[in-house]
């Protein structure tokens, strides 16, 4: 039987920045993993540079140092692309206010919301709480005022307000121009 040639794809496998990645991950110094598999510092920071390929014993003892199975090293990692104008729209509420939902749909550990919201737009007249563990809202271009119990923030282009998804809230953009803004809720 004739095998048929396979030519190199030519793309490099960067197991060294992904060993790096799961050593920071797992907190661990560069010196306790050079400590724990015998192996030294300038080695191992020249192989997590992708500047050496350790050899497959070497793979083997840092895997096993770190934890981990040797392939999920070459695993392609899963991504996903929402694009813009297919983003589906949603709404939780308010007035003059157009909200895509740009994280995919069956994303279940965080979703990203973008929101137009016209001048004068506002949210719901009683503060809301939504079900996550925390909100970030970015102001991509604008003003915009979150509304909190216990104050009014006031929000300009640039500006990140961090906050528990469980704290009521509502907004109002009681500027005459639009504002452009992020809701990101860590699930």
């Amino acid at each position: 039987m004739k095998t048929l040639p396979v030519e190199s794809s030519g793309a490099a496998i960067n197991i060294g920045s992904r060993l790096r990645g799961v050593r920071q991950r797992q907190r661990m110094t560069i010196d306790q993993v050079a400590e724990l598999s015998g192996l030294t510092k300038g080695f191992l920071s020249r192989v997590e540079r992708d500047l050496t390929s350790p050899s497959v014993s070497t793979l083997l003892k840092l895997c096993e140092v770190l934890g981990i199975e040797v392939g999920t090293l070459f695993e392609v990692p899963e991504t996903m692309l929402v694009r813009l104008d297919e983003a589906p729209r949603v709404s939780l509420g308010g007035e003059g206010i157009t909200e895509q939902l740009v994280t995919p749909r069956s994303e279940k550990r965080v979703q990203m919301i973008r929101a137009e919201i016209a001048p004068k737009g506002s949210g719901e007249a009683e503060l809301y709480s939504v079900d996550c563990e925390l909100e970030v809202l970015h102001v991509i271009a604008g003003k915009f005022t979150l509304v909190l119990p216990e104050q009014r923030v006031e929000l300009q282009a640039g500006d990140t307000m961090t906050f528990p998804g469980r704290e009521p809230h509502s907004w109002e953009n009681e500027s005459d121009e639009a504002a452009l803004v992020t809701w990101t809720l860590i699930l």
